[in-house]
């Protein structure tokens, strides 16, 4: 796997700052964890914040850092990002929180130390746009939303 070098602040000064770790050598998510002074309920449909007190700095605008949802969080309790995939630009400098909402029918309960998401970094591409009077004929054209079958 292709390494880069991450600054990373822990901008909760009243606790101990703890590295993400890789769950595994072959992971491709480093895992992130709430920090939080308290336990937080979450309450089925409910969309929360949840802060990892971390703050990172990418070595440059051609990376950028992803945040998905974990799949045992996911697929045991319902426990999804609100936003799909969370997107961390190479010029953000805040906090790394992670919003989360409950779609399951029980409330979820968030710990200190939980690993809550998985961040993931990916090289970005800058589009450079320009206005065409068409764009080329594919085979498929202009089908979507399940053009394409299911087998």
């Amino acid at each position: 796997m292709n390494s880069i070098k991450v600054k990373i602040a822990y901008v909760r000064k009243d606790k101990a700052p703890k590295l993400p770790q890789y769950a595994t050598p072959g992971a491709a998510g480093v895992d992130l964890q709430a920090s939080l002074d308290q336990e937080l309920t979450i309450e089925p449909g409910q969309i929360v914040k949840i802060p990892t007190g971390l703050a990172i700095e990418l070595p440059h605008a051609g990376v950028g850092a992803f945040v998905f949802a974990r799949s045992g969080l996911a697929s045991k309790y319902g426990l999804a990002l609100a936003n799909g995939v969370g997107v961390i630009d190479s010029d953000y400098r805040g906090e790394i929180l992670v919003a989360v909402i409950n779609q399951g029918s029980e409330p979820f309960v968030v710990k200190d130390g939980d690993r809550i998401a998985q961040m993931v970094f990916l090289p970005v591409f800058i589009g450079e746009f320009y206005l065409a009077d068409q764009l080329d004929e594919t085979g498929r054209g202009c089908g979507g939303f399940g053009s394409t079958g299911v087998s």
